[in-house]
């Protein structure tokens, strides 16, 4: 009976989350080892049916950088990142668009539908859903010496179209979105998955933006999970991106949130997807998980 009545009490506590989010977007973004591991893979897909299940809209984002990476090794070229992204070259592009597009999107898509969900997959190329244009050269210092680097067919995003978000959305539809953006000519453009989620958060006004990563959350000193910062406001988390507190991959992280934030997003959460139901906890427990950035 006591085990009975607990499951009573998470329930209650659960109850005003579900009243103040029913009919609100949550865009999260899906990533790290929560990709990977097949117990995670579907903790993770009933967690988003659920919410969707109780009236709130998840939106979900994804990369796949490990298994592009892996495809390419496969064909025997090799990967290069400049600050953390990925020269992309017209046949690494090829090999972007069909790791992304034909083969994750699919995979996740069939997994929400598996657990219950309506899931539609779309990339960017959807109905202008991001409109983006090519990064320019970058310079970088290799031995001192100075040199520029065209980084290819990498994009940023210029603007959202979110109609077909919204009509997926009210037909009770999940939309699970690729990171492929597309130009004005109709070129395929690879985007940051952490952008691209910040952007779509911006875009829709939602309610949360959630970045499941591989860490607890951002530390007050690498690699000392007992540093974890469970809240930290916009303005010192740019400064701890200057300082280099805040570095590599983190960074996209904190900046899509800080561009929610700026865009009227309400809360931005960065939590450790190796933890089974890690977005049930964070949204409704009391203390939650992660990192907070308001």
């Amino acid at each position: 009976m006591e085990k009975l009545i607990g499951k009573a009490e998470v329930l209650i506590e659960a109850l005003p989350y579900i009243r103040n989010f029913t009919g609100k977007t949550f865009v999260i973004k899906y990533g790290g080892h929560a990709m990977v591991s097949e117990e995670l893979k579907n903790a993770v897909a009933q967690d988003i049916v659920l919410l969707k299940y109780i009236g709130i809209n998840p939106i979900v984002v994804h990369g796949g950088g490990q298994e592009i990476t892996a495809l390419m090794e496969r064909l025997g070229k090799t990967a290069n990142f400049v600050d953390g992204l990925r020269v992309t070259d017209k046949e690494t592009m090829e090999m972007v668009e069909m790791v992304l597009v034909g083969k994750v999107n699919k995979e996740i898509v069939t997994l929400l539908n598996r657990h219950g969900g309506k899931a539609v997959g779309l990339s960017g190329k959807d109905s202008n859903l991001m409109l983006a244009e090519k990064r320019p050269p970058k310079n970088i210092s290799v031995n001192g010496v100075e040199k520029t680097v065209d980084l290819g067919y990498v994009g940023d995003i210029l603007a959202i179209n979110p109609a077909v978000i919204h009509t997926l959305s009210r037909q009770n539809y999940i939309p699970v979105i690729s990171s492929i953006g597309v130009s004005r000519e109709g070129e395929g453009l690879n985007i940051n998955a952490d952008h691209v989620a910040g952007e779509l958060a911006a875009a829709l006004t939602a309610e949360k933006l959630i970045i499941l990563t591989d860490v607890e959350g951002i530390m007050k000193k690498q690699g000392d999970s007992t540093s974890l910062i469970s809240s930290l406001n916009r303005q010192k988390a740019r400064e701890m991106i200057i300082s280099g507190e805040i570095s590599s991959g983190m960074i996209p992280k904190v900046e899509a949130c800080v561009r929610a934030l700026n865009n009227d997003v309400k809360r931005t959460h960065i939590i450790d997807g190796r933890i089974s139901h890690s977005l049930l906890l964070e949204i409704f427990t009391d203390h939650g998980i992660g990192t907070m950035v308001i």
